[in-house]
């Protein structure tokens, strides 16, 4: 097995873990509120947690491996997730388990150096496939997780999942050490910690925001102040950022217009694909006829086209964007998203239509994903694409947060009572979303992948990715911006 295999099965089997293990969190969360007999919102910040550190942590750990070599600064993230994985399974109290929650999502900074990995490994007109495969691990670990964790909760109890998934990531740990190789040009430089800081606690202030809305308000001056607070760090970023010799992120960068526009369509269209996994969990679980009142594990079952979906068509992409260009896909993957958000508002009686639904969904998102990783890889110079695709994941995980909070806000505002007759007389037992909240989440994701759709049209064609630009591109091998492409 040549070096260029082996490593892309050592990453694709980690990020296969961590995303089995994140979305396992999901179905655990009732159990892990009554274990620690704690509120609803405290046991939401079991996932919020891993969000807001994961979001904040992929700039620096993306700078520090495009400075001290990717090998090593990916190992020491593994390492950080396995310590935690390994502290979560033994947590013997909530605040421990959100620390344990916090120090995983480090680790999450995996995902941008692995992509850069394959980037510095593969050929060009190799790369969108061996990426491809990478990102098919977002999908193929979700649904792993929804099914698999369900059965491991109900089973075993939800520290089995934790302990079971420390064993494998050390087994893997073991083996990068061994045989990943030190890939890259590093341009030894000082890391910008400040920028770093005040990037981290601006992304923390929103995100926080953002996670307290439904609890707070979105308009409360207590709530709204997280907000604030996070917006002026973010210019506090710029200004310092302009001024520092050697920061995180050039913001220069930025004046490359496919890195500034798949940047965006990252932020955007996470709203949107990640409204669809909220969708389909809750419409499933709710009592018949509200919802289709199937199980844990059956809702796990209707999750499985999406696996299904990035299994199939990840690959067939990665094999496309090298003839026809990112450009079209992305576009195609917008369009797709709105087929299925406008599928999920007329067909939804039933799991097959519901299956059918996840299906369809599932490409449109490996459709976009993709195509973004790939644009950010090959628009930037090699000593700042780990640092960039940090970037990228940032403002992706940032979009991802308000999806699912925008979807459970529209849940609790719009529900309908379960009502029993005791005595001859009704009596309300609770209260579930009504079929309005789902109709509207459909109307809410159909606009947001419209403004996707619309900025995914200012994109570039990449030259360097196209056969019939290959002529040109051997004579322009730099240009006078001191890029190595023209975007």
């Amino acid at each position: 097995m040549d070096v260029k295999t082996r490593t892309l099965i050592l990453l694709s089997a980690m990020l296969l873990i961590v995303n089995y293990v994140e979305t396992m969190v999901v179905p655990a969360l009732p159990t892990i509120e009554r274990d620690f007999s704690i509120s609803a919102t405290l046991a939401g910040w079991v996932t919020s947690a891993y969000m807001i550190v994961a979001a904040a942590a992929s700039p620096l750990m993306g700078k520090l491996a495009d400075t001290y070599g990717k090998k090593k600064i990916y190992t020491i993230a593994v390492g950080f997730y396995i310590l935690a994985v390994a502290m979560a399974g033994f947590s013997p109290n909530i605040w421990f388990l959100l620390i344990a929650r916090g120090i995983q999502g480090i680790g999450f900074s995996m995902f941008p150096i692995s992509i850069a990995f394959i980037t510095d490994l593969y050929p060009r007109e190799r790369v969108a496939f061996a990426q491809s495969l990478l990102s098919a691990m977002i999908g193929i670990g979700p649904a792993l997780g929804l099914l698999l964790g369900s059965y491991v909760v109900e089973d075993l109890g939800w520290p089995y999942a934790f302990h079971t998934a420390a064993i494998l990531s050390l087994i893997l740990f073991a083996l990068s050490l061994m045989y990943l190789p030190h890939t890259g040009n590093r341009k030894k430089e000082k890391v910008d910690y400040v920028g770093a800081s005040l990037i981290g606690a601006g992304t923390v202030m929103t995100l926080v925001y953002v996670t307290e809305g439904p609890t707070l308000g979105w308009t409360s001056i207590e709530n709204f102040g997280f907000l604030f607070l996070g917006l002026i760090l973010y210019v506090a970023f710029v200004f310092f950022e302009r001024r520092v010799k050697e920061p995180l992120l050039r913001l220069d960068l930025f004046k490359i217009r496919n890195f500034s526009v798949a940047n965006l369509v990252g932020l955007v269209s996470g709203i949107g694909m990640f409204m669809v996994f909220i969708f389909l969990v809750y419409y499933a679980q709710i009592p018949s006829p509200y919802g289709l009142g199937l199980t844990i594990i059956q809702s796990g079952l209707i999750m499985s086209p999406v696996a299904l979906g990035m299994i199939i068509f990840g690959p067939i992409m990665g094999k496309l964007m090298p003839k026809i260009g990112p450009k079209p896909i992305i576009v195609a993957g917008a369009t797709l998203s709105i087929i299925s958000y406008l599928m999920l508002w007329k067909f939804r009686s039933t799991p097959t239509e519901l299956l059918a639904d996840g299906f369809v969904s599932s490409i449109g998102l490996v459709a976009v994903i993709l195509p973004l990783v790939n644009i950010v890889a090959l628009s930037l110079p090699d000593e700042y694409r780990t640092t960039g695709l940090g970037m990228n994941t940032l403002l992706r995980t940032l979009g991802g947060s308000v999806g699912p909070v925008v979807a459970t806000a529209m849940m609790e505002t719009y529900q309908d009572p379960i009502v029993m007759l005791m005595n001859g007389q009704p009596m309300v037992l609770g209260f579930v979303p009504s079929s309005l909240a789902f109709d509207y989440i459909s109307f809410f994701g159909v606009g947001i992948m419209v403004i996707t759709l619309i900025i995914s049209l200012f994109l570039k064609i990449i030259p360097s990715v196209l056969g019939r630009y290959r002529g040109r591109r051997k004579k322009k091998q730099l240009r006078p911006n001191g890029f190595p492409f023209s975007l």
